[in-house]
Formats: structure tokens, C-alpha cells, sequence
């Protein structure tokens, strides 16, 4: 296993102290994953213009390429990292092709994957940015047939947001994958290297902008956390449940969950405190209002069936309905020992 720190040193010698410094620099290569300097920075610090330091980090590249092309093993390594791009459709998340390359480079960090893509002219960067994470592509072919799959392939999903809830995000991709069966092995590496397409913590495979896989508002969030439990929740536990889910690192406030659950529609208020998905059936009401629909629409039923009955839409404590069906004002119990609503 060759050591990338060597790698390195042997690429860079014979270079002048002022090459040196300048390619260290560029990419940071004095530790793993250093952050390089700007041609700006670079500069300034020692005094000459950005384009001066361009010129001297061409004439140390060109001079780097013919170090490591001398190197049998350096050699190796960079066609072992070549075929690895080429044999996943020839663009790679960088995170990925640095993990594959530390098993024979050991040491290697992104930086210094840079530097090596770089000089050798083996395969080329493409920098980070809002829509895609850095990779590493071989030509410009590659990368823009990475680039056009994930954008056709993240416009599709756009439309099919209920299909992929219905059925499965893996289920729609195979779908999608059958009219272009010659991109069906290099997806899995293009679709990495789209920020649009997450996880949620919960396991959900969509896009970025959709509430139930990236939720950035509070009510987003409590909705999220709702649907998945599928149970009425008290509001402080609702706050727990996003504050656990891990979404960002914004903290949920309970007052503030208390407040976008009052001003939603979608929320209903099914006990003290305790709130329940509409479109799972629960429905706002006090205590007595629930025992009444429920007696109007099943008829008279014993106080086990209403306590059962009124706790499929409500949130009520087992005592709560009891106390409230001995209302007599509003209750009646028959001679069969069931209760129907008192007529007025």
C-alpha cells in the first residue's frame, strides 16, 4: 500500500520553494482535507498579483504531472482510480472515490485526491455547489450525462410525488430506468451526487423541497411528525418528536408547536392538550360533543362501546368520558343499562 503523504513529497520534487509553497497552498496539502488557499490569498501573502501565482501553479502542475508519471506504483494507483470512475458511469461522488482509493492510498484525503486528479490529468473535479455534492468525473461527456440524467430523473419525481409515497421511491426509479435500461448501472453513482435527492429521517427517499422529506418549517415538521406516528400526541411531545428526529439544527420551541397546531386546519384538537391528524379521522370537540355524535350516529350503546367508540376520532381519558356521560342533562341512561343522548 503506497502512502499518499510520499505520493505527494515525490510529486513535488525538484520544484522550486516558491512552486512548492504555491501548490501547498492551492490545495492544502500539508494535512488531510485542509481547506486550500484562494490564487488571492496566496498572493497577497507573498506579495505578487493572482495572476502571477496562476503562472507559477501552471508551470508546478505540468512539472508535478512528470513526477508522478515516473512513479510505477503512483501510476497504478491512478488507473485503479480511473477504471473505478469509469466502471460507475464515469462521474463519482468525491467522498466516495477518496473511500475507494484509501485502500491502496493510505492516508489519502480529498485534498490530496485533488491535487493527484489534477497533475496527472487522470480525472477532473467538479466543485460543490446548491445542487450537487463534488465529484469526480472523467470527461466533460461523462459529467454532462451525469448532470442531464439526475436533472431528467429529479423532473420526473416532481410529478410523481404520490406515487413515490404510495408505492416506493426504489419501486418509481425502476419504472423510470426501463426506457433507458443503459443507465440502470451508472444511476445509483449519478443520483449520489444530487443534493435534491434526500432522506428523511425516517427512512423516505424524494426531493429536497418536499415537506415530508426535508420539513423546514414548524408546521412542516409537526405534520411530518404526526403522519408517521398516526396517533394523537400531547403538543409538549410533539416538540420532543422534532427536536429527536434530528431534521436540523433549529430547536422546536412548545410554544411555538403550540401555536401552528391551533392555526392549522389539518390539526384537530381531540383531548386536554392532545391533537390529531384530521385525515386520519380525529376530530376536534369537547368530551360531551364527542359522546353525542357518537350515540346520535351509532345509536345507544353501552359504556364500554361509547368509551371505544369515542376514541377512534378523540384523545380522552377513560374517566373523562364516564364523568361526562352521567351528565343527565344531556345523557340518558335506558333500563337495558345503555345511554342515549337526552332528548330536549
Amino acid at each position: 500500500m503506497a502512502l499518499a503523504s510520499k505520493t505527494i513529497i515525490a510529486a513535488l520534487a525538484d520544484l522550486t520553494p516558491r512552486q512548492k509553497d504555491v501548490l501547498v497552498g492551492r490545495f492544502g496539502l500539508e494535512k488531510k482535507d485542509e481547506k486550500g488557499e484562494t490564487l488571492a490569498a496566496i498572493g497577497e501573502r507573498m506579495n505578487v498579483t493572482r495572476e502571477r501565482i496562476r503562472q507559477i501553479e501552471n508551470a508546478a502542475i505540468t512539472l508535478a504531472k512528470e513526477n508522478l508519471l515516473k512513479n510505477n506504483e503512483t501510476v497504478s494507483a491512478l488507473k485503479k482510480i480511473s477504471d473505478y470512475i469509469a466502471k460507475n458511469g464515469g462521474a463519482v461522488k468525491k467522498e466516495v472515490v477518496v473511500q475507494y482509493a484509501s485502500a491502496f492510498l493510505n492516508g489519502v484525503g480529498g485534498n490530496q485526491m485533488d491535487f493527484l486528479g489534477e497533475a496527472s490529468e487522470s480525472f477532473n473535479l467538479a466543485a460543490d455547489d446548491k445542487d450537487y455534492f463534488s465529484f469526480y468525473y472523467l470527461t466533460k461527456k461523462d459529467m454532462k450525462a451525469a448532470l442531464a440524467f439526475v436533472n431528467n430523473w429529479t423532473n420526473y419525481l416532481e410529478s410523481k410525488k404520490q406515487k413515490v409515497f404510495s408505492d416506493s421511491y426504489e419501486a418509481t426509479l425502476a419504472s423510470f430506468l426501463k426506457a433507458k435500461p443503459a443507465l440502470s448501472s451508472s444511476a445509483e453513482s449519478y443520483l449520489a451526487i444530487s443534493k435534491r435527492i434526500m432522506k428523511s429521517p425516517y427512512g423516505d427517499i424524494g426531493l429536497r423541497e418536499w415537506p415530508e422529506i426535508n420539513p423546514t418549517t414548524i408546521r412542516d415538521k409537526v405534520y411530518l411528525i404526526m403522519k408517521k406516528r398516526k396517533e394523537p400526541l400531547y403538543f409538549k411531545d410533539i416538540a420532543t418528536h422534532i427536536n429527536k428526529a434530528g431534521f436540523n439544527d433549529h430547536v422546536a420551541l412548545t410554544p411555538t408547536v403550540h401555536n401552528e397546531l391551533i392555526k392549522d386546519e389539518r390539526f384537530a384538537l381531540v383531548g386536554r392538550g392532545m391533537y390529531g391528524l384530521r385525515e386520519y379521522g380525529f376530530e376536534s370537540g369537547t368530551a360531551r360533543e364527542a359522546i353525542a355524535k357518537v350515540l346520535k350516529t351509532k345509536g345507544s350503546l353501552g359504556s364500554t362501546d361509547v368509551v371505544s367508540h369515542v376514541n377512534k376520532q378523540y384523545s380522552f381519558r377513560q374517566n373523562t368520558i364516564l364523568i361526562n356521560l352521567q351528565n343527565k342533562n344531556f345523557f340518558e341512561r335506558l333500563s337495558d343499562g345503555t345511554y342515549r343522548v337526552r332528548e330536549s
